[in-house]
C-alpha cells in the first residue's frame, strides 16, 4: 500500500474524509486508510494499492483540489501525525496570567493540574470571592512559582 497526499479545502478535511469513507464502503474500494491530522491542514492522506485506485476514489468528490505528483513514505509524515505530550512547567500554588478566553489578563493561582486532559484549575485572585476556573494548559503563562 502506498500513501498519497491530496490537497483539500482548508477546514473541510473531515468532511472530505467522511465522503470518501462512505464512497469506499459503497464501492467496496481497496483503499486501506484515510488520514486526517490537525497538523496537516489542507491535506488528506489516502492509503491505497496504486495511484489509479486512489484517483478513482477522489474523482468528483467536493473540496478535493489536487494530488501530490508522487506517493509519499510514511516516514515523511510520521512526525506530523504523532501527538507529543506537552511538557508541563506548572505546579500547584504558581501564580499565572490567563492569556485567552473571558478571563484574559486576570491573575490566578493554580489549584489543580490534570495532565491527562491538559487542563488546570485556577482561582482568580483579584476578585472578592475566589472563583475556581478550569482552563486548557496552553491558555496561561507563569508569573511566579509558589509551589505548595
Amino acid at each position: 500500500m502506498l500513501l498519497y497526499a491530496y490537497r483539500v479545502t482548508a477546514g473541510q478535511e473531515n468532511i472530505v474524509a467522511d465522503l470518501l469513507s462512505e464512497k469506499i464502503r459503497k464501492t467496496k474500494s481497496t483503499v486501506g486508510a484515510l488520514i486526517v491530522s490537525s497538523r496537516l491542514k489542507g491535506y488528506l492522506i489516502v492509503e491505497g494499492p496504486d495511484e489509479v485506485e486512489v484517483k478513482k476514489l477522489v474523482t468528483n468528490v467536493p473540496h478535493v483540489k489536487s494530488v501530490l505528483n508522487r506517493p509519499i513514505a510514511f516516514e515523511e509524515i510520521k512526525d506530523m501525525l504523532e501527538s507529543k505530550p506537552q511538557e508541563v512547567l506548572l505546579n500547584r500554588g504558581d501564580m499565572v496570567e490567563i492569556t485567552s478566553g473571558p478571563f484574559k489578563g486576570e491573575k490566578a493561582k493554580v489549584v489543580r493540574i490534570d495532565n491527562d486532559k491538559e487542563e488546570l484549575t485556577v482561582e482568580l485572585v483579584e476578585v472578592a470571592v475566589p472563583i475556581p476556573v478550569t482552563l486548557k494548559l496552553n491558555t496561561v503563562k507563569v508569573l511566579s512559582s509558589g509551589s505548595v
